[in-house]
């Protein structure tokens, strides 16, 4: 299986690149984001993920690792396949994918072509708790993430009748507690309880 590739761009359009290296010319399938960061490149670096069926082997580029991470979870979701998760990284970046999962923005993901409110439901509901990048593959996604974690938490908590300092008091003792890993449910959980005592 092929996770990386460097060579020449020897073509390049909107949906896929034409990667020379080592005598070999690799078709990869690129999201738009993608698209942009290697415009006027002539030496390029992806991270690839290898998609294999009986009848086509696949190759899609990503230009960072977390836009590859992002591909990976989308098309862990029943009814998203690699063409599917490519137009909605085109629509949308992972950092601003994995805000709209952690506050359910469903209106958000149904605007990007490709995607109907049945798919964006879904993307909340699968992805929710998936946003956060393991430690060896962590780059902007986490922060962002958990950014967005927090703030989901927050609004929560402000819906059920807290003050928003209060809320933040809570969350940020929950958030000491448990970690930068914490998912939004124990997240949510430990804050309710920072306010119940209080």
């Amino acid at each position: 299986m092929i996770g990386y590739l460097e060579g020449t761009l020897k073509q390049l359009d909107a949906t896929r690149a034409l990667v020379l290296a080592g005598g070999v010319g690799y078709e990869i399938h690129i999201s738009l984001q993608t698209y942009y960061k290697l415009e006027g490149q002539k030496s390029v670096a992806l991270e690839i993920f290898t998609h294999v069926r009986e009848d086509a082997l696949s190759l899609y580029g990503f230009s960072s690792g977390e836009e590859k991470f992002a591909f990976e979870k989308l098309i862990s979701i029943s009814g998203i396949g690699p063409t599917l998760a490519q137009k909605i990284l085109s629509g949308i970046d992972p950092p601003d994918l994995a805000e709209a999962v952690a506050r359910g923005d469903v209106r958000k993901l149904s605007s990007i072509p490709g995607v109907g409110k049945k798919t964006a439901d879904r993307i909340v509901l699968e992805l929710r708790d998936k946003f956060l990048l393991p430690e060896s593959k962590r780059e902007d996604l986490p922060s962002s993430a958990r950014l967005s974690v927090d703030d989901d938490v927050h609004s929560a908590l402000i819906n059920l009748g807290y003050k928003p300092k209060d809320a933040e008091g809570a969350l940020d003792v929950a958030r000491k507690q448990l970690g930068n890993e914490a998912e939004l449910s124990a997240l949510l959980k430990a804050a309710l309880r920072q306010l119940t005592r209080s």
